[in-house]
């Protein structure tokens, strides 16, 4: 039976137990039927945005066909925390069920979080968003390498990079990008831009239902109108510069004027000479 019972455990957890080489001290001890009301959801769960219509769809599949697929959990003295299966909870709960089928593993404390995270990226139920998330998690909590990551999750090491590069956007790009609202490709547009310059592009790609390309040559433009602009302020801020030293140079009794695009100085001594390198001798 305890044969028969790992074999379940191993086609459950699946990629997790490769993912982990089996070095995290999993083991099984029973299926249960569990009081939902005792399942407490991890603490460390990734996964924040929830779609309603699927568990909607779940809880009514299992209302006619039962649950197919336990969900897993750890003993915390009276109750268990959820390692994985937070969707078949809500849709068990949203269909009036008082327990449900769960397979308790035994699991290190320290294992918990990196577990949660690494099986919900296992079974792409994050969003880009939450995926990012949760690979900076592992990488600055529980001090992963992007190669060891990329060998855990079964992504390509270019493929993680780019995808903690979304953390570098706003808050508000990050929210729009998590409920749809944009697309990745939008999102990508913005990477270097300041918080306000992506604020005022996403309101304008909502606004005007803007492809990605449109994006992007709104970001161009933005870019070359901000070049022009900073230009004529350097130009402006040297000219400034130049009728100050001119002012400063009358009060020494030496003439100067700015005629076009140069500045035209009359001295008369040595003197004269060295307190003019002073301006223009670094």
């Amino acid at each position: 039976m305890k044969s028969a019972l790992g074999r379940g455990l191993g086609e459950l957890l699946g990629e997790i137990d490769i993912a982990y080489d089996n070095e995290n001290n999993i083991t099984s001890d029973s299926i249960e039927e569990i009081n939902v009301d005792i399942i407490i959801p991890n603490p460390s769960q990734p996964r924040t945005v929830f779609d309603e219509s699927k568990i909607e769809e779940l809880s009514e599949s299992i209302k006619e066909h039962g649950l197919l697929q336990p969900i897993n959990v750890t003993r915390d003295g009276d109750q268990y925390i959820l390692i994985a299966g937070e969707r078949r909870l809500r849709a068990t709960k949203m269909a009036n069920m008082d327990t449900i089928k769960a397979i308790v593993i035994n699991v290190d404390d320290n294992k918990l979080a990196e577990l949660a995270l690494i099986e919900n990226i296992q079974r792409s139920d994050l969003n880009i968003v939450e995926l990012a998330k949760s690979y900076a998690k592992l990488i600055n909590e529980y001090n992963i390498t992007h190669d060891e990551l990329s060998k855990k999750v079964s992504k390509s090491r270019s493929s993680i990079t780019n995808t903690l590069r979304l953390l570098n956007l706003s808050n508000y790009v990050q929210d729009k990008l998590s409920s749809n609202t944009i697309t990745l490709g939008h999102a990508k547009t913005m990477l270097g831009l300041d918080e306000n310059s992506q604020k005022k592009i996403i309101d304008t790609i909502v606004g005007q239902k803007l492809s990605v390309r449109d994006t992007e040559n709104l970001i161009k433009n933005v870019k070359e109108s901000n070049k022009s602009v900073k230009t004529v302020s350097k130009t402006k801020l040297n000219i400034e510069l130049l009728d100050k030293i001119i002012q400063d140079l009358k009060s020494k009794n030496i003439k100067s004027s700015l005629q076009n695009n140069s500045i035209k100085i009359n001295f008369n001594s040595q003197e004269d000479i060295e307190i003019i390198s002073k301006y223009f001798i670094k």
